[in-house]
């Protein structure tokens, strides 16, 4: 069988994923390939790491069946976000577990020359920590704003002007020599949520929010970018009546009301300087920060209402420093429920990211992972 065939390894991957664990004979069954092709794709495949057995099926008499499974634990990807005000980088396998990870808070404004580096040189010492650095197999990084997917180049938001048509899918594969994923943070935050769901055939509605407002939506299992690369750049929504001037060089965009800079900008009053101000403040119960949370978080609700009742989600998960605080959740949840049509808010779950911090990375994790075992790169991988 050819590159591309039902019967190819990548395809033989592909049912496992779907349906395994199985018995040999399952798959022979599944795929109408004779035993002695069957034996030759499976060998293949074991060398390249890529199926592994997983016991046995009962069995009332005689020998029971080896099962089979894809090996989706003895190869790893690194993992990472990169945003306004924090970057976070880790190792984590092809199922989307995380073995290690380590953040670091970084000035507004930074560049890739302070943070690629670190990014570089933190991976490699999980790697070596792990004992992994030869099981490496893909990388996935998470970045705020649109990225050119057939470039791997970044548009940035305004508040990271440094990171603007920057080469990051080569800038990390350079320094990882291995293929490297690119997508949207709040895209990352969906897909991991949507992983840790199970997988639902449903539509998943994720949002992060910190310094900057954004949202990404993943249906029947793969994100949804948009025909230019912007679904979800909800953050410049702008709202009426509203003059805050916005990063973006308008006024009245969500993010100048309702992210966290929108916040630091307000209770700077009263001392706040960053993000985490903002946080402590709000978590400490300061009746000020928290009332002020729950304004910002009922503002995005009337976004996100429009958005539900386009989209008619299944779930929505609100992640990030912001997003993760319970006033600014209360907030969005009540006018999301009272705004949104009747029948899209029927039955809606709307709540925090389950992943908590980590959604993005285990997302990422799963984006690369689902190219790394695509039928099509496993096909070049084996015959390569």
């Amino acid at each position: 069988m050819g590159l591309g065939s039902t019967a190819s390894p990548g395809n033989v991957v592909a049912v496992l994923r779907a349906r395994g664990p199985l018995t040999r004979q399952q798959l022979q069954e599944h795929l109408g390939l004779s035993r002695a092709t069957l034996v030759e794709r499976l060998d293949t495949l074991a060398r390249h790491r890529l199926v592994a057995p997983v016991g046995h099926r009962a069995s009332s008499g005689g020998r029971p069946a080896q099962l089979l499974a894809a090996d989706q634990s003895s190869r790893v990807a690194v993992v990472g976000s990169i945003g306004a005000s924090l970057v976070s980088v880790g190792v984590a396998d092809l199922r989307g577990t995380v073995l290690a990870e380590q953040s670091d808070r970084v000035p507004l404004g930074h560049s890739p020359d302070h943070v690629l580096p670190w990014m570089l040189d933190t991976a490699r010492r999980q790697l070596d920590a792990l004992g992994r650095a030869g099981d490496l197999a893909a990388a996935g990084i998470a970045v705020p704003g649109q990225i050119d997917q057939e470039t791997g180049v970044s548009i940035m938001p305004p508040t990271m002007a440094a990171w603007r048509d920057q080469p990051l899918r080569d800038m990390f594969a350079d320094g990882l020599s291995v293929g490297v994923e690119l997508e949207n943070d709040a895209n990352a935050l969906a897909y991991g949520e949507y992983l840790a769901a199970g997988r639902p055939s449903s539509t998943v509605l994720g949002v992060a929010v910190g310094s900057g407002i954004g949202a990404g939506v993943v249906i029947a299992g793969r994100p949804h970018r948009g025909a230019t690369g912007c679904a979800g750049e909800i953050g410049h929504i702008r709202i009426e009546d509203r003059d805050e001037r916005c990063g973006c060089g308008r006024r009245g965009c969500i993010a100048a009301l309702a992210s966290g800079t929108a916040l630091v900008r307000r209770l700077r009053g009263d001392g706040v300087r960053a993000l985490p101000d903002v946080v402590r403040r709000v978590v400490a119960g300061e009746a000020h920060a928290v009332s002020l949370a729950t304004e910002a978080g009922r503002l995005l609700g009337t976004v996100l209402a429009t958005v539900v009742t386009i989209l008619n989600p299944n779930l929505v998960r609100v992640g990030g420093e912001i997003g993760a605080l319970p006033p600014f959740l209360a907030g969005l949840a009540e006018t999301l429920g009272h705004q949104a049509h009747e029948v899209a808010a029927r039955g809606l779950d709307v709540g925090p990211a389950v992943l908590a911090e980590r959604a993005q990375l285990v997302g990422m994790a799963g984006l690369a992972a689902e190219a790394v075992l695509a039928p099509g790169a496993i096909d070049r991988l084996v015959v390569g």
